[in-house]
């Protein structure tokens, strides 16, 4: 009994749990201590995996983002790749309303037919708003459709800055969001749908058989180390955004800057945001020091059943605090059958210094059925015959 109450009271404490170790992102990030001197009005440093806001300033406000919009354009095509209502493969004929855009384009004619994949690759190497409106026809039958789907999306990701008016990025009043909004957008999409790094770190490539060129927008994807994308945009009103992504020691970033004066300032803002993060910050995964026990099953058709971690921790540090970070494994020694598959067993907790920084529910691998009435008397006649 002692141990049903244990794990009673355990069970409790890791329902409550999750409500304690959310991200906090605004609490990471002090827009009065911004330790960088920045070209850019608004800018933002996130940490993919986690979350976690690392430096901000004005990062709430609204401005026009220009071609970085295409970045929810991006999430909205790869989600619907992704799920299958799309294939890369597939032919996409050219209406004229796409035909027409202005600005950065490929010059699609009307009836032309691209495959997604190559519709997909200029929009993320080339910023081809033709492109863009014709995957957003495709995807919602209208380009207002597919915008209506776009403002939809940022409502569920939390972006309350945003309003979009168009696919594309062009100007149009009221078409605006933030540093803030932007980064979690770019999160979305590479952490969900990381095979669009197969288009964003493209630097040059071509489509039509190899008649027409393609050149990357975004020039650290070759001149910075582990640069991942992800999308550049520039307009007179706007002037020079992006959101840059890079990855190094398991560890992604995404630098956010907007309204840069020129675009050689909105490159060295991103890059110094990046360095900062890559300088001082680590990911690590920290796992129990030994493998789980397995745990006694009482009354069960196994003896024995095998603890999991629920899922993988990520736990991002100040690169000082590395060596802080401490584990502990709460595990019950016995349960009772039957035991559900994922049924809560105990938790891994990890601390750094004396803080508890993440709580990992400790589960049952597998079921494990109750014996039934005739299972009993042979385990307790086995007993018998073997206890001489």
């Amino acid at each position: 009994m002692y141990h049903l109450r244990r794990l009673s009271a355990l069970v409790l404490s890791l329902a409550i749990a999750p409500l304690l170790f959310l991200p906090t992102p605004a609490a990471a990030a002090n827009e009065d201590s911004m330790p960088l001197v920045l070209s850019s009005a608004s800018a933002l440093l996130m940490e993919k995996e986690t979350g976690t806001v690392l430096l901000q300033q004005n990062a709430h406000q609204k401005l026009e983002p220009a071609s970085v919009t295409k970045i929810m354009t991006l999430l909205l095509v790869m989600e619907a790749v992704d799920s299958g209502r799309l294939s890369l493969d597939e032919l996409v004929p050219v209406s004229a309303h796409a035909a027409g855009m202005g600005g950065s384009q490929v010059y699609l004619k009307e009836g032309e037919q691209l495959s997604v994949s190559d519709l997909i690759k200029c929009v993320a190497v080339v910023s081809g708003n033709d492109c863009a409106v014709a995957l957003a026809e495709l995807v919602a039958g209208s380009e207002e459709g597919f915008v209506e789907q776009m403002n939809q999306r940022a409502a569920e990701l939390g972006m309350a800055d945003t309003h979009f008016v168009n696919c594309t990025g062009l100007p149009a009043p009221g078409h605006l969001t933030s540093a803030w909004d932007i980064a979690l957008m770019s999160r979305e999409l590479i952490l969900r749908h990381p095979d669009i790094q197969q288009y964003t770190t493209i630097w040059t490539d071509s489509i039509r058989n190899g008649a027409f060129g393609l050149t990357n927008t975004n020039r650290l994807v070759r001149f910075y180390d582990g640069a991942t994308g992800l999308k550049t945009g520039f307009t007179a009103s706007a002037q020079y955004c992006m959101s840059a992504t890079a990855q190094r020691n398991g560890m992604e970033l995404i630098a956010v800057v907007m309204k840069a004066p020129t675009t050689a300032q909105r490159f060295q803002d991103a890059s110094s945001l990046l360095d900062y993060g890559f300088a001082n910050y680590a990911l690590i995964t920290p796992q129990p020091e030994s493998p789980l026990a397995p745990v006694d099953v009482l009354l069960g058709r196994s003896k024995t059943v095998q603890p999991q971690l629920q899922r993988e921790c990520h736990l991002l540090v100040e690169k000082t605090q590395a060596d802080q970070v401490t584990t502990r494994v709460d595990l019950a020694q016995d349960v009772q059958a039957p035991v559900d598959p994922g049924q809560t067993l105990g938790e891994f907790q990890v601390y750094v210094g004396n803080e508890l920084r993440d709580s990992v529910p400790i589960v049952a691998a597998q079921g494990v059925d109750r014996l039934s009435v005739p299972g009993l008397y042979y385990q307790l006649l086995r007993r018998l015959l073997f206890a001489g």
